[in-house]
């Protein structure tokens, strides 16, 4: 079946938009444990800081989910995009870590809204047997904001400091906003009465959904401890955050890149056998991480890391379009971006233990194990998957 006028022009907008908002996220995010470090904060704080952003999101996701399912899509959208351009204002006066985690809580809320709402949006015009080019496309384009965003930002930060690049996320956000508001039409979707039936509960007896749940809840766990250390790992090892920008760069971008063609993979071959593998190969070359010390050995790492993450993420999407036919796309959406946000409420707060307690390296150990179960749990739930 092919692609219908209306979801190309919604994947436009939603590209757009979404590129411009997690652009912005992209800047700052990576160098916050930079900016909360020189305030004085620990590696449990360092945790809290990343953390605090999944706890709230873990809060809201399912609520904007469903409240997608039955009110529509674009109105969550604006809500989330327009509290996330005035929320981006708060870090300027942040000037202590328990601030600098107040705000990153109020935009985890805020992000609940944005993100997997357009992916559900996809997800309803996604012709079937198309579902993984679609996805592929989507995490392209979203994901491409955070990927160009660490490289904007560490130039930024070096020459201007981090209070331009916050204010340059509210422009980008208040960017993102507008494109929804003048260009995007209001999803068609409404949920049915056959939909109302379908609990959350009644979601949990799939095991689809259990390994999908596991596979993204390992990721998450390893990410999240990514995200809070390896910028404090990198400027150990003696590297600039112009350096930093570009290795992260690196690993966000490779798999926007390439994304649709694991999209294209994803329909021609078994997703459950892409998630699988793809996923062992990302968690074992994050164990690599501490036992470099360059430039370029960093560079190839996280390349390989990021082509692995192009081949399993369209793959798992897929799977997850094709639950949420069943279940509705909002809800569906939500559960998968739920486990994301407990893996990153709980990943980085174990990993500021660690580092503390042992070195900034058994963060990226747990992260590779973190992943690896995850891994075989999902293999075990969608045993039957064929």
């Amino acid at each position: 079946m092919s692609a219908t006028p209306m979801i190309k022009k919604v994947f436009l907008v939603l590209a757009l938009s979404m590129f411009f908002s997690t652009l912005g996220t992209g800047i700052i995010v990576p160098f916050l444990p930079l900016y909360a470090q020189k305030m004085g904060a620990s590696g449990i704080w360092l945790g809290a800081i990343v953390a605090a952003f999944a706890i709230s999101n873990s809060i809201a996701v399912p609520i904007a989910g469903r409240l997608s399912d039955q009110r529509g899509r674009k109105l969550l959208l604006l809500i989330g995009l327009s509290a996330l351009t005035v929320t981006s204002l708060g870090y300027i006066w942040a000037n202590n870590p328990a601030y600098l985690s107040l705000v990153r809580f109020i935009q985890g809320a805020a992000g609940a809204a944005t993100f997997p709402i357009a992916m559900a949006y996809l997800g309803d015009l996604s012709p079937e047997g198309e579902e993984g080019k679609w996805m592929g496309y989507a995490n392209a384009a979203f994901f491409s904001g955070f990927g160009l965003g660490p490289l904007i930002g560490g130039v930024v930060t070096e020459h201007f400091g981090m209070p331009v690049a916050f204010f340059i996320m509210a422009g980008f956000n208040l960017l993102a906003f507008l494109i929804v508001l003048c260009f995007l039409p209001e999803s068609s979707r409404r949920q049915t009465s056959e939909d109302r039936q379908l609990s959350f509960k009644e979601m949990s007896k799939s095991g689809i959904m259990k390994g999908l749940f596991s596979f993204r809840l390992g990721q998450a766990l390893g990410a999240g401890g990514f995200f809070a250390f390896f910028p404090i790992f990198a400027a150990m090892a003696g590297l600039s955050t112009s350096h930093i920008g570009i290795l992260l760069t690196v690993n966000y971008l490779s798999p926007s890149l390439l994304t649709p063609l694991g999209g294209i993979l994803a329909d021609r071959f078994n997703r459950r056998t892409l998630s699988i593998a793809g996923n062992i190969l990302a968690s074992l070359i994050l164990a690599v991480i501490p036992l470099t010390n360059s430039f370029g050995q960093l560079f190839t790492v996280l390349l390989i890391q990021g082509i692995m993450g192009a081949v399993t993420l369209p793959a798992a999407s897929a799977l997850l379009v094709e639950e949420g036919r069943r279940y509705g796309m909002g809800s569906t959406m939500s559960v998968f971006f739920l486990s994301m946000s407990i893996g990153m409420t709980v990943g980085p707060i174990v990993s500021g233990g660690m580092a503390d307690w042992f070195n900034v390296g058994s963060v990226f150990y747990f992260g590779a194990v973190a992943g690896l179960i995850g891994t075989v749990l999902f293999a075990w739930f969608t045993r039957g998957y064929r």
